[in-house]
């Protein structure tokens, strides 16, 4: 039987049913991709493509980058075999007519920070990348999820995917941000309330007063954290501030085009009405900037919080995995967070790699030096020449920091920019977990500005002492 479709729909149920192509009696269903992001881990799938004896089915439709593998600093430092990916990643895109962005070109950068700047991603379309933080176009109202190996060759021979459909979650922020606090902390703060498993087998849709007024770059932070918390996208109703982001971006329609799509993007939005699987309301006003202390996202506490003791857990497993996390992380219960010396520093990612993330890190160290190692990469090569045209590489230069080429860099630690054994960083990267960032890594994840506030002091640092520069 057929859905009703005069009852009230959600956001995520009218993008689903719009590409919905059929259903199987096992309850899968047939999607239509609109967009399809590449990167150079992806050698496996075309590989897959081409022992299957397929062919790309809409090259067009289709956007390569080299992100993951390429170096952030000199070619010497980093693993002999990524260069080699990102070039496979090219010889592919060339066999089969994809748009191509490699190191040097000034489009090249994250897939998730270049592909929505480039226009690329679009209110309402289905979105698709081999990586899990493909969530992160779902701040322009996108369903965009990660999928794996096999999925990816699936989508580059038919254009299409099967995927069960999750449940509904809506997540309302209400209240305003306090000074010092960014969308990082809400992501933060949410996983820390529900765990890391809080959006198992769901959509995400962020709502609330605090959400709308995020900016459309703060928005992807929040999306993009989204998969930390087990969902399976996140969701975010396209408004004036994203019409107003995308217009004029490379791949955006133009003249009646865009005005015909602009028409269409004014209707993306979930219905009064509309039924969620579950709900969850935070008190955003309530948040205060927030940073992990242990080997999961939902090892979280408020700047000026301690240590949580594992004693104090009635849960025996959650009492274990506490205990083991403090041990690898070489803390002792009880410590204060605010005050913990840090040996380096990384602002970059797909979270927090955007001009507006750099621009708050810049508000930070300007006029100051760094006391520990710091690298700065942008997420693009369009937000590395813009943070060079407005001054901010210059502020970094300054202050000693080490301003990178666009990449993945410290994130993945695939591509030569690793953090040391046993020392611990601040960063703004999306996982904290044992050996993320190298071997034996210990990462406190932040926002920009307290990585900022983190590298000038050389400890953990709570950004508010820092009256009138936090953004």
């Amino acid at each position: 039987m057929l859905p009703d479709t005069s009852a009230p729909q959600t956001l995520f149920d009218k993008i689903w049913r719009a590409h919905s192509i059929l259903e199987r009696e096992d309850g899968a269903t047939l999607l239509y991709i609109d967009r399809h992001l590449v990167h150079d881990g992806s050698s496996q799938a075309f590989d897959q493509v081409e022992v299957d004896g397929l062919g790309v089915r809409r090259p067009d439709l289709t956007m390569a980058l080299a992100d993951h593998y390429v170096p952030s600093g000199p070619v010497s430092r980093r693993l002999g075999s990524g260069l080699a990916m990102a070039e496979r990643l090219g010889a592919n895109a060339a066999r089969w007519g994809i748009r191509f962005h490699g190191r040097g070109d000034g489009d090249q950068g994250i897939v998730h920070v270049a592909g929505p700047e480039l226009g690329f991603t679009l209110p309402g379309a289905t979105l698709v990348c081999g990586d899990s933080h493909t969530s992160t176009h779902g701040a322009l109202g996108a369903l965009a999820f990660g999928i794996g190996s096999s999925e990816v060759a699936h989508v580059l021979a038919t254009q299409t995917l099967w995927q069960r459909k999750p449940g509904n979650l809506r997540v309302r922020f209400g209240g305003r941000l306090s000074p010092g606090v960014t969308a990082k902390d809400l992501a933060l703060a949410l996983i820390g309330k529900t765990g890391a498993g809080g959006a198992n087998g769901y959509m995400i849709e962020f709502c609330g007063e605090a959400v709308e007024a995020l900016g459309v770059e703060a928005r992807m932070t929040l999306c993009n954290m989204s998969i930390e918390l087990g969902g399976r996208a996140g969701l975010i109703a396209p408004d004036d501030a994203t019409f107003q982001w995308l217009a004029g971006r490379p791949l955006c329609p133009v003249g009646a085009a865009w005005d015909e799509a602009l028409a269409a993007w004014r209707t993306l939005r979930s219905d009064e009405g509309a039924r969620f699987d579950a709900e969850i309301a935070v008190d955003a006003a309530t948040i205060a900037p927030m940073v992990t202390w242990g080997t999961s996202p939902e090892d979280v506490l408020p700047i000026d919080g301690r240590v949580p003791n594992p004693a104090d857990c009635p849960d025996p497993g959650r009492r274990e995995r506490m205990a083991s996390a403090l041990a690898y992380m070489g803390l002792e219960p009880e410590r204060p967070l605010d005050g913990l010396a840090i040996d380096r520093v990384f602002i970059g990612s797909c979270t927090n790699s955007r001009i507006e993330d750099l621009r708050a890190a810049a508000a930070i160290v300007r006029g100051a030096r760094v006391k520990v190692p710091t690298l700065v990469v942008p997420g693009s090569a369009r937000v590395r020449a813009q943070a060079e045209a407005e001054g901010l590489a210059a502020i970094f230069a300054a202050a000693g920091m080490e301003w990178g080429e666009p990449g993945c860099s410290m994130c993945t630690g695939m591509n030569g920019d690793t953090v040391p054994p046993g020392e611990r960083c601040a960063s703004t990267t999306n996982r904290n977990f044992v050996g993320r960032q190298g071997r034996n890594s210990r990462t406190h994840l932040l926002s920009p500005a307290m990585a900022a506030a983190a590298a000038v002091t050389g400890r953990l640092t709570d950004i508010r002492r820092f009256e009138g520069r936090a953004q």
